[in-house]
């Protein structure tokens, strides 16, 4: 199913400290895909140089089988430098090819396709669904108001394009600071980990505007 939406353009929200929130998705986002670079650069100097956790990168960007043109970014920045982001995936989706065909990165990982991740994130395999979208990889280089307004824009965003809820894969304090800025969400699956350290997989209903 394809949908069309004036949020497939590139969009921002601004904030009086300077932040605003890009959504980028191809083919529209095109002119400002240097933001995803960016954006890559900044996972690869904050999860693999500051937290060192065993990730492929090249040309100091973090990327992997998710990071195509199928994914929409929803990017932060401040007077033009990119300090945030997060990945978008609808999770119906598919990438790769061949006899692997990788969906989203929680799916995928209880399917046990993906080594270092705990194949017991869920209580029960996660959907694919096109109402419902997985967000992962998220970064902030800021204080928690730019989590806020990229949570707050990528609630816009799939309520525009019609999703329901939205899947998260961070830390159980994620779970705590949703509940805090009264977002109802809900655990999916136990407190896992390995040697990046502890994340939970969260889900949260989309809320309509």
């Amino acid at each position: 199913m394809t949908i069309r939406s004036t949020t497939e353009e590139v969009k921002s929200r601004a904030s009086n400290d300077g932040y605003e929130i890009h959504i980028v998705r191809y083919p529209d986002g095109i002119p400002n895909w240097h933001l995803v670079t960016a954006y890559l650069k900044l996972r690869k100097e904050v999860f693999v140089d500051r937290l060192e956790w065993p990730l492929f990168h090249a040309e100091e960007l973090e990327f992997e089988q998710y990071d195509t043109f199928d994914t929409t970014y929803v990017i932060a920045t401040q007077h033009m430098r990119v300090v945030g982001g997060a990945r978008l995936r609808r999770t119906d989706q598919r990438s790769g090819g061949g006899n692997l065909r990788y969906s989203y990165m929680i799916r995928d990982a209880c399917l046990g396709l993906l080594p270092g991740l705990p194949e017991d994130l869920c209580y029960h395999l996660p959907p694919e669904d096109e109402h419902v979208w997985e967000l992962t990889r998220m970064v902030v280089d800021g204080p928690p108001v730019v989590t806020k307004l990229i949570l707050e824009t990528t609630n816009e965003f799939l309520n525009a394009v019609g999703a329901n809820s939205v899947l998260f894969l961070g830390s159980p304090a994620f779970l705590r600071m949703a509940r805090g800025w009264r977002w109802p969400a809900a655990s999916l699956g136990p407190i896992s980990g390995n040697q990046d350290g502890r994340f939970q997989v969260i889900e949260c209903p989309v809320r309509h505007l």
